[in-house]
């Protein structure tokens, strides 16, 4: 029986399903969180072998004693994984220190963690990537822009999500940008890219063999929905087209990815774009060595008729999958951001999508920047139907 410690089982609240296809695939679930037991589902009380509780995730000293007592009760730990962004780096720290062999290692972390190191392995697949300055002086900053011209976009260059991201137009945001950026933060300022993200989302084996594939469209910027508070769209696509999954594949091989569940992103350009490509090719954005956040797993359950938790959790358990895929379609997910004057109230959305909804709930405080406060996820047959949804749910009164 493989010894796996999952870390931060009950967030995001949807992540105890890699616990319970983890231990009907025999595993023996070994959790550290800071939520009491007593506060945790039923369902994830009974998707474990044991929890122990932290009283922060943040103190390194108390979850280095949770693996160190886990290690001593049942011996050595075959598998340790988060699957969430914000842990990759004590994910990776754990494993070095107890020197379990599965997954990314602390000297692994600045090639999938800073976005300039990223680069060069997108390049090395093949793949055309943004210019790029590292922030140091104001001068420099305006030579960079000189070259490429407004906007540029700047952000940490170890960072989560779109987190103190800056869009800027002209010398006054640069300079205040300076002004308010975190002083002990390494930025990354990039030429702005005109296109929509789209993924490749896959779950890969061993061998850096895909297992199972899709990919996602966010027509919207990540940075912009959190920077103005507005609404989340994006969706998981009927069928992944070709260049994606052939600039995809090439990726992981780049990165030498092996037994994750990974999240790449690309910018698929709206427009011509000198130095990068055509309207419609795609460029690399950013890689994320885990599942697309929060509600993505489901989504892809959704859109394929699969399951993506009993399909990563059998890549840990037998390296290999027998979960069936089924009817494709495309699933969408609406982010409504409260405050807004929306003409469609909850239930005149139920009455008219009702037979299309899969899921509708409120986003956790912890998620609601990048996705809204009140979600709505809905499978249909023709990108059509989902765009008319999208402006349904989305439309407000004058």
């Amino acid at each position: 029986m493989k010894n796996v410690i999952f870390i931060s089982p009950n967030f995001p609240t949807n992540y105890w399903m890699f616990c319970r296809e983890l231990k009907k695939n025999g595993m023996n679930v070994l959790g550290i969180g800071d939520c009491p037991y007593d506060d945790l589902t039923r369902e994830l009380r009974g998707s474990v072998n044991e929890y122990y509780k932290v009283s922060s995730l943040e103190n390194w000293d108390e979850v280095y004693r949770a693996v160190a007592f886990f290690i001593y009760k049942y011996g050595k730990i075959d598998w340790l994984e988060s699957n969430n962004e914000y842990w990759l780096e004590r994910d990776a720290k754990l494993r070095t220190e107890f020197n379990i062999n599965s997954g990314f290692h602390t000297e692994d972390m600045p090639r999938i963690k800073y976005k300039s190191q990223m680069k060069a392995f997108y390049e090395k697949a093949g793949i055309p990537v943004a210019r790029y300055h590292m922030v140091d002086k104001l001068a420099d900053a305006k030579a960079f822009i000189a070259e490429v011209g407004y906007p540029v976009v700047a952000k940490p260059d170890n960072g989560v999500g779109a987190s103190h991201t800056f869009k800027i137009t002209n010398d006054a945001e640069l300079k205040s940008f300076f002004d308010f950026k975190w002083p002990d933060t390494q930025y990354i300022m990039e030429e702005f890219v005109r296109g929509e993200v789209n993924s490749y989302d896959a779950i890969i084996d061993s061998t850096g063999t895909p297992m199972f594939e899709t990919g996602n469209v966010t027509p919207m910027s990540i940075m912009d929905i959190v920077n103005n508070e507005d609404n989340s769209l994006f969706y998981i696509l009927k069928k992944l087209p070709a260049d994606t999954k052939k600039f995809g594949r090439a990726t992981v091989k780049s990165f030498d990815v092996k037994s994750r569940f990974v999240h790449l992103e690309f910018f698929r350009l709206q427009e011509d774009q000198e130095g990068l490509g055509k309207k419609g090719d795609l460029v690399g954005l950013e890689v994320n060595m885990r599942p697309s956040g929060g509600v993505t797993p489901d989504m892809i359950n959704f859109a394929h008729s699969t399951d993506v938790y009993k399909i990563w959790a059998d890549m840990i358990a037998f390296d290999r999958s027998t979960m069936p895929v089924g009817d494709h379609a495309f699933c969408g997910f609406a982010g409504l951001r409260d405050g807004k004057n929306f003409k469609m109230n909850h239930n005149d959305i139920m009455n008219k999508y009702g037979s299309h909804i899969r899921m509708a709930e409120r986003v956790s405080d912890a998620l609601s920047g990048a996705m809204g406060n009140q979600m709505y996820l809905a499978t249909f047959d023709t990108v059509k139907e989902l765009n008319q949804f999208f402006k349904d749910v989305t439309e407000e009164n004058k």
